[in-house]
């Protein structure tokens, strides 16, 4: 109804025909519709695509299949073809078996009538078919339960431990009047400008010596503080009144039930923008579980997902159909979320 309300609105009032402006409006709007989305849907429809058809060109929105007739006398089912013979007629034909540039058809009604006809006189007879076994396969021959088990561990107890930390961090650099407090906070938003590139090394080594390799830990430890939630965390505890800091003391609160039982249930719209930004994060992460993870029951769905390019193929049609199950959780999570992120970010200042 909203909606309804919103688009019914014009610049020259109710009855009055479209200015010029509300029509550019919505041609950028329906613009900005297309851009996002229209990968997203051609993601899903290619999804259920076979190979063959994935390579097809030129390409085609909706999933194709080529249709397929049970003719008496053939062990399997043959492909079915609209050909031109010679007469000029067109007729819907099964091929039988293709010799160079001619291909031997039969009448599917009659098989006894055999036809000699050139491929390029001929067309796949085509329907749309969901290509389901594309779902199915991968989670069945792959392990890609496992897999998918890996990455909830990982991105959960990760996005745990960096509310947890993070939070921590960011009390006490709002709360807490120390020496050095402004040049921690500026030590802490600097290292945003260190690319995860330079320190990729000399967190392998560490995490090599503490013997933490092929482990879900070594995925989680090394990135459970971020500059980025600190600083979100911090600019949303300023905001929080101090008098109610102060006479939680005076009532003998300790820093740790302070923090835990008052600062924290105020902090719950920044803590959720912090969440759903963890949970992408951690979830589409590659680079460095691919660099400390190297036996496969120990892979990410993201890692697992590589599994399937290979020096020589690709199987597309595994590939973007794992992609769209990979993007599922992070979809509902942002859905039931997203009320949470213009309230947080819009509070904490960030942009």
């Amino acid at each position: 109804m909203r909606l309804s309300s919103m688009l019914g609105q014009r610049r020259n009032g109710p009855g009055r025909p479209l200015h010029w402006t509300d029509i550019a409006a919505y041609v950028y709007l329906a613009l900005g519709v297309v851009l996002m989305f229209g990968p997203v849907l051609w993601l899903v429809l290619s999804s259920f695509k076979t190979q063959s058809a994935l390579l097809e060109f030129p390409p085609s929105l909706l999933p194709f299949a080529q249709v397929e007739v049970t003719v008496s006398g053939q062990p399997q089912k043959l492909p079915l073809f609209r050909a031109k013979l010679p007469d000029g007629t067109v007729r819907e034909l099964a091929q039988v078996r293709r010799i160079g540039l001619i291909a031997q058809m039969v009448d599917p009604a009659d098989p006894s009538q055999q036809f000699r006809v050139a491929i390029d006189k001929r067309e796949p007879v085509r329907r749309v078919a969901l290509a389901t076994e594309n779902y199915s396969e991968p989670l069945q021959r792959f392990a890609f339960l496992r897999f998918l088990y890996n990455s909830v561990f990982v991105t959960v107890i990760a996005t745990l431990i960096t509310l947890l930390i993070n939070s921590m961090a960011a009390y006490g650099l709002a709360v807490y009047q120390f020496p050095g407090k402004q040049a921690a906070t500026l030590a802490v938003i600097g290292t945003l400008m260190i690319p995860v590139t330079i320190i990729l090394v000399p967190v392998y080594l560490v995490v090599t010596e503490l013997g933490l390799t092929n482990s879900l830990w070594a995925v989680i430890l090394p990135g459970a503080a971020t500059p980025t939630g600190v600083f979100l965390l911090r600019q949303y505890m300023l905001t929080l009144p101090k008098d109610l800091i102060e006479a939680a003391r005076m009532d003998k609160a300790s820093e740790w039930q302070i923090y835990w039982r008052i600062v924290m249930p105020l902090t719950l719209p920044a803590l959720a923008v912090l969440a759903i930004f963890s949970i992408m994060w951690r979830w589409n992460e590659f680079l460095w579980p691919l660099a400390v993870l190297t036996k496969t029951e120990v892979y990410t769905l993201q890692i697992a997902l590589n599994a399937f390019q290979g020096e020589l193929q690709t199987q597309w049609h595994y590939l973007l159909a794992m992609t769209v199950v990979t993007l599922i959780p992070v979809a509902l999570v942002f859905v039931f979320l997203q009320r949470f992120i213009t309230t947080g970010i819009g509070s904490t200042g960030m942009k």
